[in-house]
């Protein structure tokens, strides 16, 4: 591992390492699948391609890194953290390969995806095996507190699918309130940031005092994230991004810059929540008028705000949680690097 990485642009050498010190135990685990759900895992994960042919790899492996950052900071060998670092890799791809299902999204990172390839049936099969498989690597821990790991595991993957569930609910819905789109992202994308920052700390028995506030760091970068994320589905370079242009308005996704304009832009917000009841499929010049009524409602400016607030929480948290110094400003970084896309 290499020594305090204290800047974001030290970040991707930081994910890199992480990754490469996950990796083989997340093949070997992988490797325990039936034949047909590993083929789909390996593939998905980006280590083959559909001929068979070598992949060019996955993502950046963000929850694995702070499931390491957070054995360190709580003064444990980083190696403590790896069962840790799988577990949450392998939620976060269960979670990806039902998402795509839902969503009906067809391609992930320019590639099909599982259901579009294997049919939905095989997409949900290799979801739910690869979820029961983080509970299993976990559990076969040889840390005392491998059962508390597991345990979170599975009150994330609850709050998880709560998150999700109301994400779908919401689509049906005209009144849907800030508040409760905030907890939504909290239980689809905090929860999973929140147990992946706290789990290599759980698995090295740390205090509890270390515990939550490595959790409440976690948390709280989520909810920054997802408001970053919904902020570039509307106004994200295509090329970065790798969505099309104002892709959230497309679909009408009821995004959290979105929800506070329709509930507090005032006539705006009004223009705009008729508009998102409209029926068919908008044009582009017809997507830049929401847009600019989104904006003209307040929705960029409070997303914008609440990411920079969201990160001063993350770093409170971390400050009063009783961290060893390096792998602490590496976490602080870390976050910053996430949720900077926007800014």
């Amino acid at each position: 591992m290499t020594a305090t990485l204290g800047r974001p642009s030290d970040i991707p050498a930081l994910l890199r390492n992480c990754r490469d010190a996950v990796t083989p135990a997340l093949r070997a685990a992988v490797a325990r699948l039936d034949t047909a759900g590993r083929e789909q895992a390996e593939y998905h994960l980006g280590w083959v391609e559909l001929d068979g042919s070598p992949g060019s790899g996955g993502g950046k492996a963000v929850r694995p890194a702070l499931a390491l950052l957070s054995a360190r900071a709580a003064g444990a060998p980083e190696e403590t953290g790896v069962a840790g670092g799988v577990a949450v890799e392998l939620v976060h791809n269960f979670s990806l390969l039902h998402d795509d299902l839902m969503d009906g999204d067809r391609e992930r990172r320019h590639r099909p995806t599982v259901w579009a390839r294997w049919g939905a049936p095989s997409a949900i099969l290799c979801g739910d095996a690869m979820l029961a498989l983080a509970v299993e690597v976990l559990l076969e821990d040889p840390s005392p507190h491998a059962a508390a790991a597991a345990g979170l595991v599975a009150v994330t993957t609850r709050e998880l699918v709560r998150g999700q569930a109301e994400d779908i609910a919401f689509e049906r819905r005209a009144d849907v309130g800030v508040d409760e789109c905030l907890s939504m992202a909290a239980g689809k994308t905090g929860s999973l940031l929140a147990a992946s920052a706290a789990i290599g700390a759980v698995l090295a028995g740390a205090p509890e005092a270390t515990i939550r506030g490595l959790r409440d760091y976690g948390m709280a970068v989520g909810m920054a994230f997802q408001l970053v994320d919904d902020l570039l589905g509307i106004w994200g370079d295509p090329a970065v991004t790798g969505k099309p242009v104002l892709s959230d308005l497309r679909s009408r996704k009821k995004s959290l810059p979105v929800t506070f304009a329709v509930q507090r832009g005032g006539a705006a917000g009004r223009e705009l929540a008729a508009w998102l009841a409209r029926p068919g499929d908008p044009a582009e010049p017809e997507l830049r008028a929401a847009a600019a009524l989104v904006e003209r409602g307040g929705g960029r400016e409070w997303a914008r705000a609440e990411a920079r607030r969201q990160l001063d929480v993350a770093d409170r948290a971390l400050a009063g949680a009783g961290l060893v110094a390096a792998p602490r400003a590496e976490l602080s970084a870390l976050g910053h690097y996430l949720v900077d896309r926007e800014f």
